[in-house]
């Protein structure tokens, strides 16, 4: 079992590092927690106790447990360390080697990989010292991740903010599977690049392009035309195609959602841009899985002035914009494509002659009769490949015909990954 030592420190913040330990115990990941003196002033040793499972150290000199130096023995058992929220002081005991506490000395101690997390006010963040101390950290091999905005404890508005929890977890989750990675080299030597591969590496040396959120078709300055597709579904594929080892471009249409870590992400707004984006990336590609829901018509004429009111009624006059599945599916080669069909009525009549017009290998039917799916994280999908209608019976039949039934949309990207795996074991 794979351990983590989570630092704590005192900052407002610290309350989050409960959500931490909870992700990381959810995952099987072993946590020991190490809290700071200060940090104690904000959370109790007990809550992290609780939750871990685990003796929570919070004195360098208290009795030990067992008979061993105890921020040796812990800097030894680490797989990784995650210091969250780091506060300013303990970056700069960190960047200077300063050891005059537990936590720092146990990080001087320690040859795992250290996370930091930073989280304070905005001018501390964006003091000078601080940008130096944390750029020490980063030449010394620290990964240093960033902060988030908004209106801080002290009340100022900024940087500053204590990332997500979700989001350090996955960003500890990933230095875990690097050294997982690392480990089976050496234990390998190198001798056959397959076998550095973990069972669950099932899409591993695949590079797949993953679409996202809505395109958004602009008419005036001010206003556009779009949808109401919040890139749940996309965000979970490539997320999942991640944890699969699948080296994953995310083209989003959406900025609502945090950017996934270990992903590269390009944030589009037009049909044209998404396009555009995707054929960047195509020729390289393995598969591509177009999960955004993307403009079908465009302003005939785009007003550089913001239409002024006038009258009780607006006319527009749209024209049809590019078709990005059917232009793909004109130049493929090897590369299989997935299309989404978001349907309310005629579910597989429609779903099965965009198969087939648009050349696709795969299309994801979603069912959006009534207002259903967009926005929310449940989704029902039906998957067809190369379907065919039974005379005899009436009902569709084909080597890629399923109905998950109402399930996460999280759930539903494993499946449609599950099935994307298929096409290429074929």
């Amino acid at each position: 079992m794979k351990n983590v030592v989570l630092g704590v420190t005192g900052g407002i913040a610290a309350y989050k590092a409960l959500d931490i330990v909870s992700g990381l115990k959810k995952k099987g990941v072993e946590v020991d927690v190490v809290m700071t003196e200060s940090a104690q002033e904000f959370v109790r040793p007990l809550s992290f106790q609780s939750l871990s499972q685990n003796p929570v150290i919070t004195d360098m000199f208290e009795e030990p447990k067992v008979f061993e130096i105890a921020h040796i023995s812990l800097a030894k058992k680490a797989d990784v360390v995650c210091i969250a929220p780091a506060t300013a002081n303990i970056i700069s005991k960190l960047a200077n080697g300063a050891a005059d506490d537990f936590l720092s000395t146990m990080c001087l101690a320690t040859r795992a990989k250290i996370i930091v997390a930073p989280a304070m006010n905005t001018n501390m963040l964006s003091h000078p010292v601080t940008a130096e101390n944390i750029a020490k950290l980063e030449n010394l091999g620290y990964k240093v991740l960033g902060t988030g905005s908004g209106r801080l404890a002290c009340g100022d508005v900024g940087e500053g903010k204590l990332l997500p929890p979700e989001i350090i977890v996955d960003e500890i989750m990933e230095a875990l599977s690097e050294d997982e990675k690392m480990e089976d080299i050496i234990d390998d030597n190198l001798d056959d690049k397959n076998t550095m591969l973990s069972d669950t590496q099932s899409l591993a040396r695949k590079k797949i392009i993953i679409t996202a959120g809505p395109t958004c078709a602009p008419i005036d300055p001010v206003r556009m035309l779009t949808n109401r597709s919040s890139g749940k579904t996309g965000y979970a594929l490539a997320e999942e195609a991640r944890e699969r080892g699948a080296e994953v471009v995310l083209i989003s249409g959406t900025d609502a959602l945090q950017d996934p870590s270990g992903i590269e992400t390009f944030h589009v707004t037009t049909n044209s841009e998404m396009y555009d984006e995707v054929l960047c990336h195509f020729e390289s590609s393995d598969a591509v899985i177009m999960a955004a829901a993307v403009a079908d018509y465009k302003i005939s004429s785009y007003s550089e002035e913001k239409i002024k009111k006038s009258g009780d009624e607006l006319t527009l006059t749209f024209t049809k914009d590019r078709d990005i599945l059917k232009s793909l599916g004109e130049i493929k080669t090897h590369q299989k494509l997935i299309g989404f069909a978001a349907e309310s009525q005629n579910f597989m009549e429609n779903a099965m002659s965009k198969l087939k017009s648009k050349n696709l290998d795969l299309i994801v039917l979603n069912d959006i009769g009534g207002g259903k799916v967009f926005g929310k994280d449940e989704t029902r999908v039906i998957i067809m490949g190369d379907l065919r209608e039974s005379e005899e019976t009436g009902t569709f039949e084909g080597t890629a015909f399923m109905d998950s039934g109402e399930i996460t949309k999280k759930k539903a990207a494993g499946i449609i990954l599950d099935t994307v795996e298929g096409l290429f074991a074929e």
